[in-house]
């Protein structure tokens, strides 16, 4: 079975955070191997203007791109992306990890979301809710679902 991969922004600073995704992340590594790469967070001045925005989308965006390979299959979570219930979650997770090359691989941005690359590099985009969520609870929202979506 091929190699799931979260690829994020930023370090887990809370402790309950963290308990979650370690929680998560050994029943899915019961069933398939799983690697969590992070990235660091740009630091965003406040009251940051549009193009610092932009520029700190874009280094954090070329951090995240040298995760990836060029053969694997790329979900960004985004705001806009594809909603599932569980069940067609898990059959579309595993459809398309049984025809992969490489690793899939989720990409969660930092605070201010995904670089413009990043979004084209990526092959689908998944949105859990068109609520937007603290990127360190999208982390263990995301091993939560995956491991659902492996045990279904």
């Amino acid at each position: 079975m091929r190699t799931l991969k979260i690829v994020c922004v930023g370090k887990i600073k809370e402790k309950y955070f963290n308990e979650g995704i370690n929680l998560y992340g050994k029943q899915i590594r019961r069933l398939v191997p799983l690697e969590i790469l992070e990235c660091p967070d740009e630091p965003t001045p406040e009251r940051a203007s549009a193009a610092q925005e932009d520029a700190i989308r874009h280094k954090e965006g070329r951090r995240i791109l040298q995760k990836i390979q060029r053969d694997d299959h790329v979900i960004a979570l985004c705001i806009d992306g594809k909603e599932y219930s569980s069940s067609a979650w898990a059959s579309h997770m595993k459809k398309v990890m049984n025809n992969l090359p490489g690793s899939l691989v989720f990409v969660i941005g930092g605070s201010l979301g995904l670089s413009d690359e990043v979004i084209q590099r990526a092959d689908e985009k998944l949105s859990f809710s068109s609520m937007t969520f603290p990127h360190q609870m999208m982390r263990m929202i995301l091993c939560e679902q995956i491991a659902k979506a492996l045990k279904i």
